[in-house]
């Protein structure tokens, strides 16, 4: 292993993958999300997901909402502004906001903003990381009980992804359908979960992940010999199913 997503010098989290590669895979995730609500069934949409709350309906608003916020910055910013004033923990705040806004669209209307935006939100992601990537969030984030200060890239280049990721996850599992996997996209994109996993819990181990997506990663000695399916282990370190020891380590998605 060979990268991870550890904080900088200064202390604050930033990707580790090379903007081409981000941008690849962010453009492939939309594409294989829209790809996803498309092969829906009408009595899908208002099945219920691992997200309290949230059908697969509700869930597609919330990628539209954030796919929608990435597309220009006048979007970004009120989107934001509107979380702000919501109060409570800032990104229930947006995602619920983003949701509540979209209430009313069909699931047609839902795919066709979506299809229509999709290259938009990953040119606009590219900008934003460009433009301002550098720069440290304002808001902190807490994992694993740790405060944590993320610079802007290491959302618009990372995390944005894995959210449409994972939530094409929760979709698979709403509707009982294998979720499509590849090594050339899912498998970079676990690999990297995989490397900030690692930093975050800093202990030897040694993993093995099965499936389309899997591989294998060790460090050190003596560590706890770990073996499961890849999907399931990005479903345990993003809390959507109990993990103990290692696997109790949280990483963002």
């Amino acid at each position: 292993m060979t990268t991870t997503a550890a904080p900088s010098a200064t202390g604050i989290r930033r990707s580790v993958l090379d903007r081409a590669t981000a941008m690849r895979l962010a453009a492939d995730e939309y594409a294989r999300y829209l790809d996803q609500l498309r092969s829906l069934d009408a009595g899908d949409w208002s099945r219920p997901t691992e997200c309290p709350g949230w059908d697969v309906r509700a869930m597609a608003t919330h990628n539209l909402g954030m796919a929608e916020m990435v597309c220009s910055m006048r979007e970004y910013a009120r989107q934001n502004a509107g979380a702000a004033r919501k109060g409570g923990k800032f990104i229930d705040a947006l995602t619920s906001a983003q949701v509540e806004e979209r209430a009313a669209l069909t699931p047609r209307q839902i795919m066709d903003r979506y299809a229509a935006l999709v290259p938009r939100a990953a040119r606009g992601r590219r900008r934003r990381s460009v433009q301002m990537g550098w720069l440290p969030m304002p808001v902190i984030q807490t994992y694993n009980g740790i405060g944590e200060r993320w610079a802007f890239g290491f959302v618009f280049d990372t995390v944005l992804t894995r959210d449409t990721w994972m939530h094409r996850v929760d979709t698979a599992q709403a509707v009982g359908r294998p979720v499509v996997l590849t090594p050339e996209h899912d498998g970079v994109l676990v690999a990297d979960v995989v490397a900030e996993w690692a930093q975050r819990h800093g202990r030897p181990y040694a993993l093995t992940l099965t499936g389309p997506a899997g591989g294998a990663w060790s460090h050190g000695a003596g560590g706890p010999v770990l073996e499961l399916d890849a999907v399931e282990f990005c479903r345990t370190i993003s809390r959507r199913i109990p993990g103990e020891g290692l696997l109790d380590c949280e990483v963002p998605f």
